[in-house]
This record gives C-alpha cells, sequence and structure tokens, in this order.
C-alpha cells in the first residue's frame, strides 16, 4: 500500500513537474496598445446670454431728425456704450449659425455750429446737439469654429433712439411755429436701420465665453446715424 502510495506521489510530481516547463516554454501575451483618451470637441450649439460694453464712433447728420425739411449738416457723435445679449446657435461640423439680439443704453453725444437751411431757405447759422440714448440690433451670425475659437460674420436690423436740438440760433427764431421758423428739438423716436460686423469668440469653459466685435449701424431715413461699434463681451450658454 505504502508502495502504491509512493508511485501516485512520483507520477502526480513528475506531470507537475512537466507542466511548470511546458508553461515556461509558451509565448508571452502581446502587449496591449496605449490608447490616448480622445480630445473633447469644443461645441457651441445652445441658448446662451451675455453683457457686453464698448465705445462707438462716428457720424450723425443731426437735421435730418428733425425732418425733410433741413439741408445737410454733420459731425463726429462719439461715446461709450453697454448692455445686454440673448442669442442661439447650432454648430455642425466647423459651421456655426445662430441669430442674437441685443439692445445697448448708450451715452454719445456730439455737437456742431453751422449755417441752417430750413425749407430750402437759408435762415441763419446755429449749434445743432444730438445725442445717442440707445442701439439695438437683431442679427445672424455665421461663423468657423476650431477648437475652442470661433470666427464669425453678422448682419440684420438695427434700432436707434436719439434726439437733436438747436441753441443759440443767429438770425432766426426757433420754435415759434411761424413759416421759415424751424422747431427748437426734434422727436425723441425710434430709427430703423441696418447693422453688419465680424467678430471673435473664445469659449473659456463648456459654458462660459468671451468675445471681442465691430458692429456697423447705419439707421434713419438716408443713414442719419453712422456708427461704428467696438464691443467686448462675455456669454453664458445653456446646452440643448
Amino acid at each position: 500500500m505504502k508502495r502504491l502510495a509512493g508511485a501516485v506521489a512520483t507520477i502526480a510530481f513528475a506531470v507537475f513537474t512537466y507542466g511548470l516547463g511546458n508553461a515556461a516554454d509558451l509565448p508571452l501575451a502581446p502587449p496591449v496598445p496605449y490608447v490616448p483618451a480622445p480630445t473633447p470637441v469644443y461645441n457651441w450649439t445652445g441658448i446662451y446670454v451675455g453683457v457686453n460694453g464698448g465705445y462707438g464712433f462716428g457720424q450723425q447728420t443731426p437735421g435730418s431728425l428733425f425732418g425733410d425739411s433741413f439741408s445737410a449738416f454733420n459731425y463726429n457723435a462719439n461715446g461709450w456704450l453697454g448692455g445686454g445679449t440673448v442669442g442661439a446657435q447650432i454648430q455642425s461640423g466647423h459651421t456655426v449659425i445662430g441669430l442674437e439680439g441685443d439692445i445697448d443704453w448708450a451715452r454719445i453725444n456730439a455737437s456742431g455750429t453751422g449755417p441752417v437751411a430750413f425749407n430750402g431757405f437759408q435762415i441763419g447759422t446755429a449749434t445743432l446737439s444730438s445725442s445717442l440714448s440707445s442701439v439695438s440690433t437683431l442679427r445672424t451670425r455665421v461663423g468657423y469654429a476650431y477648437e475652442n475659437w470661433l470666427f464669425y460674420g453678422t448682419g440684420g436690423l438695427a434700432v436707434t433712439n436719439e434726439t437733436s436740438t438747436l441753441t443759440g440760433p443767429v438770425g432766426f427764431v426757433c420754435g415759434t411755429g411761424a413759416a421759415g421758423s424751424p422747431p427748437c428739438s426734434s422727436p425723441t423716436s425710434l430709427h430703423l436701420g441696418l447693422a453688419a460686423g465680424a467678430g471673435v469668440e473664445y469659449g473659456i469653459t463648456p459654458n462660459l465665453s468671451a468675445k471681442g466685435e465691430w458692429i456697423w449701424v447705419g439707421a434713419g431715413a438716408g443713414n442719419t446715424l453712422k456708427e461704428n461699434m467696438l464691443r467686448a463681451g462675455v456669454n453664458w450658454r445653456f446646452g440643448m
């Protein structure tokens, strides 16, 4: 019995040793290649709100704010502006298309002195001053996205709110209502026009971005106002 047990043990040991030897001769499994994690693609799709501010410079033709009876007279109109933005856009590949609206409260004032012609007659000289209190636009945006950058062009409608005043007239009296006497101030009213421009926007986080842009605005009959707006702003985007 002891001899049988010893024989079994010897055979088991021999099989185990033989298995280990064959295992040592087996080829090693090839290493698993390292695959880096894909870099997330920045997505501009979403609805966004923001704030902006900047500087406006251009020309104002203040006499045309009174009506068509005034001759052309223009001067530079410069000042600060700031307000809010709301928009929505969608991205397909590198192309981003959207609609954006904004309203900026402005402090763009100017004045100049010159001859005044009313109803086709030269009636004297006066100082004309104008005040632009707000600029609103509704525009399409079409852009090219590259990583976190968005380069875009924009165009659409503009609405301005402005008024003009005559002071220090020489050779006539304003506001009397008599023939050949112009009013002393123009009505404060909204003037429809066009807006166009270009800009660049950078995505800081998946939801927060910063932009810089140039927008040209021409508003009123015969482009009463021609203004360039240089603006910077930040937008917060809600993904769709």
